[in-house]
């Protein structure tokens, strides 16, 4: 990518959107497009279709998805495949039919089964039953794969997919009924220290293992790999470490000085008992995460703080 070749970053406002867009404007990318989801519905397929052919870009991180935690995947499971189906179908394709120089589409680490080795490797796609709870997610984000792989082959398109592990940073979603663990842990436990609160309730045995990424080194690896990655298939990124979702936990409890006593409810459900990337395809590409889990952890509780008035109770 040349400093002004035009960029489109789908999803721009969304976490994984946010961080790619400072990381571009950081490292001196001024032509960069972006909408938000008022001013083109990516669901439809004409409006986005009029939007490639009037703007044109050399490059696309399609970031743009319908995400949520646990509760939000299994309730609104007709929603969240069809939803992310005709996102990532619209702006595939269009890229495809505008001559996008190259595309990265953005996935998820649930693709992989439910029960598969760990950690995990790109090669276990498909190799087994999905996480029920998030198989409507996991079943949109493998069609994305699938379908940047096969415009690679009849197309000849440049499209890449990478698959982060769980993500956390600026602009995570704090809502208590559709976030994922670790901003809702930082929320509980803030709120629970500001009430005064004896004790936290938090779902489950905590014992699943879950890996933690923060936004920026997401959008360092995907900067990196937009420049140095050009084949079919997935890259996984993540930190290649796990911890236990209590332990979590007990240092979110720690970083925001909660005192308090921690419960589980053991009639929450738990998720896949672990899921950690084997990141040595990432490594091997020259890339590895900067950022360790407790300071970054630090670093979004002091963002969560200044915004924590203004959330809804």
């Amino acid at each position: 990518m040349n400093k002004q070749d035009k960029i489109y970053i789908a999803g721009h406002r969304g976490m994984v959107g946010s961080a790619i867009f400072r990381k571009l404007t950081a490292e001196g990318f001024s032509n960069i497009v972006t909408r938000t989801s008022a001013e083109l519905d990516l669901r439809n397929q004409q409006s986005v279709a009029d939007f490639f052919a009037e703007e044109k870009p050399a490059y696309v991180f399609l970031a743009a998805a319908k995400v949520g935690g646990i509760m939000a995947n299994n309730i609104y499971r007709g929603e969240f495949l069809y939803e992310n189906l005709m996102i990532q179908n619209n702006v595939i394709h269009s890229a495809y039919v505008n001559k996008v120089t190259k595309l990265m589409f953005l996935g998820s680490s649930c693709i992989y089964p439910k029960l598969a080795p760990q950690p995990l490797k790109e090669e276990y796609l498909l190799t087994g039953e999905l996480e029920p709870t998030n198989e409507p997610y996991a079943i949109a984000k493998i069609a994305g794969i699938k379908m940047c792989d096969a415009y690679r082959s009849q197309y000849g398109c440049n499209f890449v997919s990478v698959m982060p592990t769980n993500l956390y940073g600026p602009n995570d979603n704090y809502d208590l009924n559709n976030s994922h663990v670790l901003p809702a842990l930082i929320r509980k436990f803030h709120e629970a220290k500001m009430n005064g609160a004896e004790k936290v309730v938090m779902w489950g045995t905590g014992s699943p293992l879950r890996e933690f990424l923060h936004a920026d080194d997401l959008a360092d690896a995907c900067y990196y790999l937009m420049q140095h990655y050009n084949e079919p298939g997935l890259v996984n990124i993540g930190v290649g470490e796990d911890i236990a979702i209590k332990d979590l936990a007990v240092l979110i409890s720690k970083i925001v000085g909660f005192e308090g006593n921690i419960e589980h409810d053991l009639s929450k459900p738990d998720g896949t008992p672990r899921k950690l990337m084997d990141v040595s395809k990432l490594h091997g590409l020259g890339w590895k995460a900067k950022t360790g889990l407790e300071e970054g952890i630090r670093k979004v509780y002091a963002e969560y703080k200044t915004k924590a008035a203004a959330l809804p109770a």
